[in-house]
């Protein structure tokens, strides 16, 4: 089953020519637009004119996480706000968040990606999507909305938490297509089986389940313990959200949906693209998104571009699963956290050292976070009450800065490891 067969099943040469117009217009289209696209094209010395043919693209500058924080929060968009209906934003690096806008047309365009990725994981009109994403300024929930609404599908638009409720809701409500993060997958399954519930009686076929990493071992323990088809899909907010490409039930590769989003492999190092095939850091140009276009953004995503057909009939450049990032960005349950935003909380407090670590752990099937922060010697107590009431404190401002909740471990002065060369922040313990 293919949504829009008419631009996921074109020809080779029809897509080459569909991209190649559609890059002219929007590199135009941001010159004359955005300052900052007129100024980084400027220095460069190019002009969207000089665009001809796909390869050249490379000859534009790339644009990062910093540039988007730099011009916080509109200074990007191509659109006054008053064609804006939509905002959403994700973590940025220093607690203040990527904003993200949607015209009327840039909606109609992630609804119809979402409808596509939804499709691709065996959704029809008669299935019963169940929501676990959230919702709000993350674009998740939203995302998957949108998708599910527009294939016809009815929604439970539940969010995340309140697992118990979750697992009643897929029995009470015939549940077909399950959407969430892989780890809250198996948090479901887990708080199921605790409940005497055998999931493979409910009426669940398939799940989409995105932003954060996940292995095919940790796909093939979600399939047995939900008795469904897990089917990964991938999405920035700064490109769209959900929706930039995803698996279909061949489960070889994420179909990138490539009349919309431009991909290349580019070597993380000089920004020189690679060839097909090899292992690189992939970049996204949207082509289609009035409000809030980027021009070859970096993902900091490690992966590989497949070019050969999918059995599936779609005719997309497909994209091989992330095996890691560029970049020191830790992903928890679904949430960018830096290093650095945690480090800013640590720092403003007059309680607590510049010393600190952060641990990583995944137990059960949830992701943790903890952080180990010395305590100053002036503050530092043996009443326990004083510690309890600090590491709260200190719980609060971080969570108010990444917005999720961590854990927080006071330790005594000059016990964490110092560094005679660059700092060893984080210990990611579900690498090990």
């Amino acid at each position: 089953m293919i949504w829009n067969r008419e631009y996921e099943s074109m020809t080779a040469s029809e897509r080459r020519q569909l991209q190649c117009d559609r890059l002219k217009h929007i590199l135009h289209y941001v010159y004359d637009r955005v300052p900052y696209y007129q100024r980084s094209f400027d220095q460069m010395g190019i002009k969207p004119s000089d665009f001809k043919k796909l390869s050249d693209l490379s000859k534009f500058p790339t644009v990062t996480k910093i540039d988007l924080r730099d011009n916080y929060p509109f200074g990007l968009f191509a659109q006054p706000l008053a064609n804006i209906q939509r905002l959403h934003a994700s973590s940025g690096t220093t607690g203040k968040p990527i904003v993200a806008g949607y015209t009327r047309n840039d909606i109609d365009v992630w609804a119809e990606v979402m409808a596509r990725t939804l499709t691709c994981g065996g959704c029809g009109r008669e299935d019963v999507v169940q929501n676990a994403y959230g919702y709000g300024l993350f674009t998740g929930g939203m995302g998957v909305h949108y998708g599910a609404e527009r294939i016809g599908a009815t929604v439970i638009p539940i969010s995340g938490g309140n697992t118990k409720r979750q697992v009643m809701l897929m029995q009470d409500f015939g549940t077909t297509i399950l959407t969430c993060t892989p780890s809250y997958a198996l948090n479901i399954a887990e708080v199921g089986e605790s409940e005497g519930i055998d999931m493979h009686k409910l009426k669940l076929k398939a799940g989409l389940f995105g932003a954060e990493p996940w292995t095919n071992e940790m796909r093939a323990n979600i399939e047995q313990q939900l008795g469904l088809t897990a089917i990964d899909i991938y999405g920035l907010t700064e490109v769209i959200g959900p929706g930039v490409s995803s698996e279909c039930q061949e489960k070889n590769g994420l179909h990138v949906f490539d009349d919309h989003f431009f991909p290349e492999i580019v070597d993380p190092a000089t920004l020189e693209p690679l060839p097909e095939g090899e292992l690189g850091e992939l970049v996204f140009t949207t082509m289609t998104k009035e409000a809030f276009p980027v021009i070859r953004y970096r993902t900091r995503d490690i992966t590989r571009l497949i070019s050969e057909p999918c059995p599936c009939g779609r005719t997309h450049v497909r994209m091989e699963r992330v095996s890691g990032r560029s970049d020191d960005m830790l992903i928890i349950r679904g949430v960018n956290v830096f290093p650095t935003q945690i480090e800013s909380v640590l720092l403003a407090m007059k309680e607590t050292e510049p010393h600190y670590h952060i641990h990583v752990f995944r137990e059960g099937t949830l992701d943790h976070l903890e952080v180990w922060v010395e305590v100053n010697e002036r503050f530092f107590s043996d009443e326990i009450k004083h510690f309890e009431a600090l590491s709260k404190k200190i719980a609060h401002e971080i969570q108010s800065v990444i917005g999720i909740s961590c854990r927080v471990k006071l330790v005594e002065p000059k016990t964490i490891e110092r560094s005679e060369g660059k700092a060893k922040r984080v210990t990611d313990h579900r690498k090990a």
